[in-house]
């Protein structure tokens, strides 16, 4: 298949433009700069220019595919809102040229949105006033007109060499303040997949023509946020507190809410649904070996 890859530059993008290379897809991956083509190039897929505010651009590129793959995402979170409805126009646009048609198309949305007493199944919906539930809205929207469309949903922390995400940001956080901090007792907990075995899921998706209305890419169901702040403690070589909910809004500030999420999750469906087995290293070991605490 011939696949358009949005976020494909990405830390998860490029790992899924490489999959799906390595096995004989081929993948037209937007970019909005030179390097990023280059990188592109580089990996044996074909430069497409445009980005998530020019939406047909993002049709022309969808249109002229076997399949979409979308992972990209502004995480500008001082506009967060905004850019949680941008994700729901860059969604319904390229879905709008796939209607009645056939070609698969994965959206990508976090797991950490969902809530529930028990270990969170690919079934279960968002609810509340949660800004990021724009994406998987718009999937549910754009599958009543007829988009074979499905949702990718993934964990807090989607770990490996070159991470930029969550745990980075505790690893610069600590390096700030002088600490490595959690919540309470931190037992919390955060799901967590290598991006490795992201990028099969992605891949496996497409091939059985997402054939599920989403998807988990979960590889460790539930880590004891105080496991990873543990794990920081000693690879910075820097003290351990836990925090009172009020001491830990002036620790983590904007970040707070991600710090106590607690969603257990499962990918048994998702697993029997497309023969995923996650193989990849662990966070807690990935966290010890990839470099995360390189200065």
């Amino acid at each position: 298949m011939r696949v358009f890859v949005t976020g494909a530059t990405g830390f998860v993008g490029s790992a899924v433009v490489k999959e799906l290379l390595d096995h004989g897809h081929s993948v037209l991956g937007l970019t909005r700069s030179d390097a990023g083509a280059e990188k592109l190039a580089a990996l044996g897929a074909t430069a497409f220019r445009g980005d998530l505010d020019d939406l047909g651009s993002l049709q022309s590129g969808a249109a002229s595919c076997d399949a979409v793959i979308h992972t990209a995402f502004d995480h500008d979170f001082s506009r967060y809102v905004e850019n949680c409805e941008k994700d729901r126009r860059v969604i319904r646009a390229m879905g709008s040229v796939l209607a009645g048609s056939d070609r698969p198309m994965i959206v990508t949305s976090g797991i950490a949105l969902l809530r529930a007493d028990r270990p969170l199944v690919e079934s279960d919906t968002v609810s509340g006033d949660i800004p990021r539930k724009a994406s998987e809205e718009a999937a549910a929207e754009i599958a009543a007109d007829g988009v074979n469309i499905s949702v990718m949903r993934l964990p807090p922390s989607v770990h490996g060499v070159g991470d930029h995400g969550f745990v980075p940001l505790l690893i610069n956080l600590a390096r700030e303040k002088g600490f490595v901090a959690c919540v309470k007792d931190g037992d919390n907990l955060w799901p967590a997949v290598h991006r490795l075995d992201a990028a099969r899921a992605y891949r496996l998706a497409i091939e059985d023509r997402a054939s599920q209305p989403a998807y988990h890419a979960v590889a460790e169901e539930g880590i004891a946020f105080a496991d990873i702040a543990h794990t920081i403690s000693l690879g910075l070589g820097l003290p351990f507190k836990s925090l009172t909910p009020e001491q830990a809004h002036d620790y983590f500030g904007w970040f707070t809410h991600f710090a106590a999420i607690d969603c257990c999750a499962s990918s048994g469906r998702t697993q029997q649904a497309l023969g995923w087995t996650p193989c990849e290293i662990g966070l807690i070991e990935d966290m010890k070996t990839a470099g995360y605490f390189d200065a």
